[in-house]
């Protein structure tokens, strides 16, 4: 038996600042789901957009500045309790592995003042 899969672009050049979530992707059908986060480009404070930065050092906090959510309906959300980080430059990726998720999924993002970034988000199912 071949595993059904599945890609999608959830996020495309939408500029994330201060809080920021994508659009909920249904997945119920899936046993896997992995994030992939990709910045485009980085801007700061009233900095030009830069597509060859790196992203400012950030404060250490109890919660990482990207967190996956998942609902039962896709209007109300529930942290799942993964979180990871952006990606440190428009080089790298971040990414995340979930598991029993059951239908919905999204993630959320919470950028420091000042900071917004350009970003490209895929979610990779099976």
């Amino acid at each position: 038996m071949i595993r059904e899969s599945q890609t999608a672009v959830i996020a495309r050049n939408e500029i994330w600042q201060g809080t920021a979530a994508t659009e909920p992707y249904e997945a119920g059908w899936a046993t896997e789901a992995i994030f992939f986060v990709r910045a485009l480009a980085f801007r700061s404070g009233s900095d030009d957009w830069s597509a060859s930065a790196t992203l400012p050092l950030r404060k250490p906090s109890d919660r990482p500045p990207i967190r996956v959510q998942f609902s039962a309906d896709g209007m109300r959300w529930i942290d799942e309790g993964t979180g990871f980080e952006l990606p440190h430059s428009t080089d790298h990726d971040s990414f995340m592995r979930v598991r029993h998720f059951g239908n919905w999924l999204r993630i959320v993002a919470e950028l420091p003042d000042g900071l917004a970034i350009k970003a490209l988000v895929t979610i990779h199912l099976k």
